[in-house]
């Protein structure tokens, strides 16, 4: 009998033996069989996931994402407050298509939490093919501009930092 195939990753066996045990908080016999169970047999499922490694890039560039995401939160509150405290008639929402140039999973993941973590934007769907995302804007004056400061603010220094 092959050990990898009936424990693909020690590591995680133990990581979900542990937890279970943390959780239930009972050192009982029982309890112990459950948790060697889950920790055989979640592996197994988790084994057979299509999975992605992050693979890092340029690290030196994340302070200055942070700084830039913090700084567009704060600006985009201060913008959204004013929006919704004005008339109703000086908002104008849509959607619009982002074309990506990113190509990494993870890389993707971040942009659209950096997207919808700033007030007046929100990411909405992915394409399957991973080439385009949805992204409602609460204030769309001029698309071709939202994207691209969307591009040159998160895209193209996440690009650098998952290549």
């Amino acid at each position: 009998m092959n050990f990898r195939r009936v424990l693909p990753s020690l590591p995680l066996t133990v990581t979900v033996i542990a937890f279970w045990m943390i959780m239930v908080a009972d050192l009982s016999l029982v309890q112990w069989l459950f948790a060697i169970v889950l920790g055989v047999v979640i592996p197994l499922f988790a084994a057979r996931l299509d999975r992605e490694f992050a693979r890092i890039g340029n690290v030196r560039l994340v302070p200055k994402m942070i700084g830039v995401l913090i700084w567009d939160v704060i600006v985009s509150n201060v913008e959204v407050a004013r929006l919704v405290l004005g008339r109703e008639s000086n908002i104008t929402p849509g959607f619009i298509w982002l074309p990506l140039d990113i190509a990494n999973i993870h890389g993707i993941a971040a942009l659209t939490s950096f997207i919808t973590l700033t007030p007046g934007t929100v990411s909405a769907a992915l394409s399957e093919d991973r080439k385009y995302l949805l992204i409602h804007v609460l204030n769309l004056k001029d698309a071709d501009e939202v994207i691209a400061g969307i591009k040159r603010r998160y895209e193209v220094p996440l690009m650098e930092i998952f290549p």
